[in-house]
């Protein structure tokens, strides 16, 4: 790779540790208001190494006349995300006084916005630390949307060419300039998390925790100020407006734009939206009337209950009312699915993402009605648009990895002597993006802090893959790439 392009992708890297590092006056800010002024000093430390760090590698300025071609996008994308969430283990390790590799999974954790933790005793935590967690789920959720609407669609990753420009790929864009759109959402994100602050305040939260638990919530992110995570507020409002804000963050983001805009119709036509919202409400309503007849609480309880802890799992934001694998053998199998299929693609979550189930189904279908007339000719289109080969190809692609990824993680985290419900519900909560696992030791009442070292490091792999999308990680792995 031309060192220009190298020199472009450090320009670029450069500026993210900056802004990273004006990003840690917030919970210095924090501490100041709580006075709790002893981890200040820890957090200046952390700044000044990550704004050092940043201006070494943007004082050399950025070549002329050399632009970044499609493949460089892939190199440009991961070490961005790898090399921010290094420096962003640092108020970790200063503050907490816990291990780099502690430190690194919680970062990595807090910027994939996917919610694991190895923290625990969160309630009588430093509050800068439990604003810089969240903070770093509401960086990485605005940046999971820029890198979805702008960057993954040109690198043809997984069918995401399909929600090109605004995230469905009309004809018709939502804004003449490609950073315009960026910036109708970043202000579209920047109001919902205003709205769920004041939601949250309005239903019982004190104003700090009000506004960590909407920048997790609409970050579909999961970390929260409590071990109890919102089982702490046993207030319904706080659950209701919890459950608006996850669904929000989960919805594509470019067609809020469009709304805007004036396609008031927008979200409502959109067959992934359509798909979301109905799967929601189906198992809202099975699973809560099945709790509600195998436990003693009032149906309208149990629905809230049910209610919350699946939108948690399907959006993958990963808060918990209670410890919900302790439900019985249905829930934890149903919630065990419901962790893989994700929100919609241009939103802030992960898992396989809704339109992909979507497309596989009209695939069956077509397939089905070509065994049964052989000659006829079956249009597949999917939102108005038709599914080619292409799309199909890199949709089939996608998924096999992501399956094939969680396998391979869960069998090396047994290797390493870890229970087998652990092994496979940790790597498939890390690569889809939920956060809590299943059983005991990962699960919703517990944390990652007992796995060993080499666990957390490959479950920090498994995050990564599966926030930017497998593909765009694997690709860096093919000799060919590093040829000119």
């Amino acid at each position: 790779m031309a060192l220009p392009t190298l020199r472009i992708i450090g320009f670029i890297i450069g500026i993210f540790l900056i802004t990273l590092a004006m990003s840690m006056v917030v919970p210095m800010g924090t501490l100041v208001v709580f006075e709790r002024s002893q981890d200040i000093q820890s957090f200046l430390w952390a700044s000044l190494i990550t704004f050092v760090a940043g201006l070494v590698l943007v004082l050399p300025g950025r070549p002329d006349n050399v632009n970044l071609r499609p493949r460089d996008m892939y190199l440009l994308t991961v070490s961005s995300w790898v090399v921010v969430c290094v420096f962003a283990a640092l108020p970790f390790l200063l503050t907490q006084h816990i291990s780099y590799t502690d430190a690194f999974f919680e970062s990595m954790s807090g910027i994939t916005a996917t919610g694991s933790t190895v923290l625990s005793h969160l309630d009588e935590m430093s509050p800068g630390i439990l604003m810089w967690r969240s903070m770093l789920h509401w960086l990485g959720g605005i940046g999971f949307i820029g890198m979805a609407v702008a960057i993954l669609p040109l690198l043809r990753i997984g069918g995401m060419r399909l929600f090109q420009t605004e995230s469905s790929d009309r004809s018709e864009k939502v804004m003449p300039r490609s950073h315009m759109v960026a910036k109708f959402i970043v202000l579209v994100y920047v109001g919902f998390t205003a709205l769920g602050t004041l939601g949250f305040w309005w239903a019982g939260m004190s104003p700090f925790d009000a506004v960590n638990h909407a920048m997790s919530a609409i970050s579909t992110g999961g970390f929260s100020t409590s071990d109890l995570s919102l089982g702490k507020w046993q207030q319904p409002a706080v659950h209701w407006v919890a459950i608006v804000v996850m669904i929000l963050g989960s919805l594509p983001f470019a067609l809020y734009v469009s709304t805007l805009r004036g396609n008031r119709q927008a979200l409502l036509r959109d067959q992934q939206v359509q798909g979301m919202l109905m799967l929601l409400v189906v198992t809202w309503l099975v699973l809560g009337t099945w709790y509600w007849a195998t436990t003693e609480l009032p149906w309208w309880t149990a629905f809230r209950h049910v209610a919350l802890n699946v939108t948690s799992v399907v959006t993958t934001t990963g808060f918990a009312l209670g410890d919900y694998s302790l439900w019985g053998n249905f829930s934890l199998m149903l919630f065990f699915y419901l962790g893989f299929i994700g929100g919609c693609s241009g939103s802030t979550a992960g898992g396989i993402k809704i339109f992909r189930f979507q497309v596989a189904y009209i695939l069956l279908k077509s397939n089905l009605n070509q065994l049964i007339h052989p000659r006829a000719v079956i249009k597949q289109k999917y939102n108005g648009h038709r599914l080619d080969e292409e799309i199909v190809r890199s949709i089939l692609t996608f998924s096999f990895f992501f399956g094939f990824t969680v396998g391979i993680i869960a069998l090396a985290l047994s290797l390493l002597g870890l229970d087998w419900m652990t092994a496979l519900t940790g790597a498939a909560s890390t690569v889809s993006g939920v956060g809590p696992g299943l059983g005991e030791v990962i699960g919703p009442a517990g944390n990652f802090a007992t796995l060993p070292d080499a666990a957390k490091w490959i479950l920090a792999l498994g995050m990564l893959l599966g926030r930017l999308e497998i593909i765009t990680v694997l690709i860096l792995c093919m000799p060919a790439f590093w040829r000119h």
